[in-house]
């Protein structure tokens, strides 16, 4: 047993990783391999001791992160340097620590975010990348962005978001608030960027379905606004391929003074 009088330090941390080979965050209980499960192994093994890790929005199977924040409790003493090199030299190629920073008790990676942004990378070309496979999604039909971009409009606010969440969702509420959204081209590549409060499980995905389906002209950029008002999953398009999916940023307030 923990002795009640070892003080307990909390620190944040930010993750980038490949979500390509990985069953999303969360670990599972038939024992697959999910990125929870993979850093909290190697945060243990410089702690020297089980170390239970939280994090800032679980991300589906095969998407990606540049900004996911977690936060831990040690009571182990380390450097901030030591943390970092020590836990990286635990971790598979795919996944790495960016930062580490010790943070107030208060701070909670999940509950302290103001908000959290993605961005959904279309490789809009005749032919796929070879390079790129399973980082970005291939469309080889062009695409109408100046729709798409419209569309993405109509839903920044605060609505009922059944229409884009999954069957299995298990969030208490689906409101949410869509705080921005943008649609941009660079040469063959397409870039959906959305940032809100919070969202549903599959709700980004099932977004850029609708988008998609409106980018390729098979739908009207106010379609979207018919399937948020249905408030149901059935109107929806299908879900997007999660490889193109990225946790770019999660926002904190500037008390906590997090790197960005």
């Amino acid at each position: 047993m923990m002795n009640q009088n070892i003080k307990m330090e909390k620190f944040a941390a930010g993750l980038e990783y490949d979500g390509s080979d990985y069953h999303g965050w969360q670990i599972q209980k038939s024992g697959i391999l999910s990125i929870q499960l993979v850093v909290e192994k190697a945060i243990s093994i410089v702690a020297n001791h089980k170390v239970d890790i939280f994090c800032s929005g679980r991300t589906d199977a095969h998407v990606h992160s540049v900004g996911q924040v977690i936060h831990f409790q040690t009571f182990s003493v380390r450097e901030n340097i030591s943390w970092l090199l020590g836990i990286n030299s635990c971790l598979p190629n795919g996944i790495v620590m960016r930062w580490i920073k010790k943070v107030p008790n208060i701070f909670h990676a999940r509950y302290s975010a103001v908000s959290r942004c993605y961005r959904y990378i279309i490789y809009n070309n005749i032919t796929r990348s070879s390079i790129l496979r399973n980082r970005v999604y291939d469309v080889h039909r062009v695409l109408n962005v100046q729709a798409m971009y419209h569309a993405s409009q109509c839903i920044v606010g605060e609505y009922d978001f059944s229409s884009f969440r999954s069957k299995k969702c298990q969030a208490y509420t689906p409101f949410r608030k869509i705080i921005f959204t943008h649609v941009y081209q660079l040469n063959k590549f397409i870039f959906i960027d959305i940032e809100a409060n919070a969202f549903l499980q599959y709700m980004v995905r099932n977004i850029i379905g609708c988008l998609l389906e409106i980018g390729k002209m098979k739908k009207h950029f106010s379609w979207i606004t018919y399937v948020l008002n249905k408030k149901n999953r059935f109107f929806c398009a299908p879900t997007a391929h999660p490889c193109g999916l990225y946790l770019l940023q999660v926002k904190y307030p500037k008390i906590f003074q997090l790197p960005k």
